[in-house]
This record gives structure tokens, sequence and C-alpha cells, in this order.
């Protein structure tokens, strides 16, 4: 019976390859050892931005619920399309996840040549956090409100311009939007990342920055940046005092920022659940949810469907901005 049991070992494989049972089989085993070394968690901006400030919120604690080192990596580059792609390219084993903003699901709508798909190179595993973008201004600019931004647009037509992390980010989509809600024209000037977009417009060298607030805040508590609205319907916790968009006279304008995580498309199920239980045990520690409220954003958690709902739902709305605003990027 041993000898005959033998012989048919290799027959069942050969019969579950066939059937495409066994990579299933072989990712189960292997997501009950998970994780057994470093986690790489690639964001696809440079350090100082939004995105990396709540990243290294997570990171400590991610590593306290995992058991393992998480190794931030940042990779900026064309609206975060450059790490995401690194990313869409990584062994799908949990061992490389993308940490993003939500021009993740901007850019397929702008970009004419992505090197991959939103949807069908990645899987969802939670989403982190969501915040306002805060238009600022240089504390020089003769602008302390979004009507005086205006004033300065309608007077000098096609000379104001505005910064943000790059083409395609949260930022850029605001920027746009109120220039079609308000019948102006401001330049945007596209920079690699949040960090050195708030260097240049406190050095001067642009007068205004849409930006998530992570990458902000500080600056505008110490005086170096003045903010002049948020980009979502209701005030920000950590900025009260700064109106939104349309209680500054800007109709119908909303623009949501939010971080996640997502792992190369393929990765067993197994393996996201546990990094998803992990994000949400994080998120819902109360020292981390005062850490990221500092930085004016909201702990959100939730299911893997959950952020592909989002998703979902995104990518059509900001494909339609793109096309009246005649967005588009080579």
């Amino acid at each position: 019976m041993k000898l005959l049991s033998s012989r048919r070992k290799p027959l069942i494989a050969a019969l579950l390859a066939l059937l495409g049972l066994a990579q299933p089989i072989a990712s189960l085993a292997q997501a009950g050892a998970y994780p057994d070394k470093p986690i790489r968690l690639l964001v696809p901006y440079p350090p100082g931005g939004g995105t990396d400030v709540i990243a290294r919120i997570l990171q400590t604690p991610l590593q306290t619920v995992l058991g393992q080192p998480v190794i931030i990596e940042n990779k900026g580059g064309a609206g975060g399309s450059v790490g995401t792609e690194v990313v869409s390219r990584a062994a799908p084993d949990g061992y490389t996840a993308l940490f993003t903003l939500s021009s993740h699901t901007i850019n397929p709508a702008i970009y004419t040549k992505l090197s991959f798909d939103t949807v069908r190179d990645f899987l969802p595993v939670g989403m982190a956090a969501s915040l306002p973008q805060i238009l600022v201004a240089n504390p020089q600019v003769p602008a302390n409100t979004v009507a005086d931004m205006v004033k300065m647009a309608k007077a000098q037509p096609g000379a104001i311009s505005y910064a943000s992390v790059g083409n395609g980010s949260p930022g850029h989509l605001a920027g746009e939007l109120f220039n079609i809600r308000m019948g102006v024209k401001t330049v945007h000037v596209p920079y690699r990342g949040g960090g050195p977009a708030v260097t240049d417009v406190m050095g001067g060298q642009v007068p205004f920055l849409w930006v998530s607030i992570p990458a902000a805040a500080q600056f505008v508590k110490s005086g170096k940046l003045k903010a002049l609205a948020v980009s979502t319907l209701k005030r920000s916790a950590a900025f009260p005092d700064v109106p939104t968009m349309q209680e500054a006279g800007v109709p119908d304008f909303e623009v949501d920022s939010w971080y996640a995580m997502f792992v190369p498309a393929k990765t067993p199920r197994p393996i996201i659940d546990k990094l998803n239980a992990a994000l949400n045990k994080v998120l819902a520690d109360p020292a981390v949810k005062e850490k990221l409220l500092a930085q004016g954003s909201e702990a959100v958690g939730g299911t893997p469907e959950a952020l592909g709902k989002v998703v979902a739902d995104e990518l059509p709305k900001w494909a339609k901005l793109a096309k009246d605003a005649n967005i588009k990027v080579n």
C-alpha cells in the first residue's frame, strides 16, 4: 500500500496542476508561515510628503503586530506611477506592498501611457486614512482668502501658478476643479512629492500649493505657510478655523484624499487577510488615531472589498473630471 501511495503522489500532483489547484495549495502553505522576513512598504513619493508621513506613523505599530521589520522605501516620480510600477512587477508573496494615496485612481484618467493597470495588477488590502487637501500660500502672497486668490487669477489670467505633489495627484485635480468652478486659469506646477513642493512654496518659487494636510501641517502652525481652505465638505479637525472651499464661495467643490495599502495581483488571499487584520488593529490603537489626527487625517480601516469599491467608484469620477478639464500627460 505504501508503494502504491508513493506512486500516486506524482499523478495527483500532475492532476492538481492541470486543474490549477496546485498553486492555491502551495499559496496556503506559504501564507501559513507569513510573514517570516522583512516586508517592504513602497511609498511612491519622496520623504516628507503626506503619504510618507502617514506611512511612518503606521510603520512601527505594523512591525509590532506582524512581528517582522517593515521597511519603507520611497520611490517618487510621475505622480506616484514610478513606484507603483515597481510594486506591480513584484512577486505576489506579501513581502512587497504599495502604500499610496488616491492618485492611484486618478493616474489612469490623465496618463496616456501607464505600464500597469490599476485594477488588473493590484489587489486591495485596506484603507488607512482619509483627509482633505489644503490650499496654502506663501505668507508674502497678497491673498489671505480664496476670494483674494480668485481676484488675483482674474486680474492676471495664466500668470498665477499652484504647485502639487505631481500630475494626477489629488492636489492637481483640486486645482483644476477650482479653475473650472471659478472660470479662472491658474497654472499647475507638478513636483515629485509633497516635501519638495512645500519647500519651494515656502521659498517663494510658487505662490500657492494644493497638498495633503500632513505635508503642510507643521508649516501652517509655525506660520511658514498660510492656509486658505480645505477641499472636503466638512472642515478639518486639525484646522477647524480654515473654511471649506464651498464655504469660501466655490460651488460644488469636493476632493477627498485617502491613503491605502495594495499588493501585487495574485497575492494569496490568506496573506491579504493577515495584512488587513494587522492594519485594522493598528488603526484601532488610540495612540495611532491621535497621531493621525494631529496630521489632519482620520483613521479609516475596513475590508479589502470596501477599498476595492472606492477604487471602482472613483475611476469613472476622475475620468470625467480629466476630460472636462482636458488633463492629459504623455
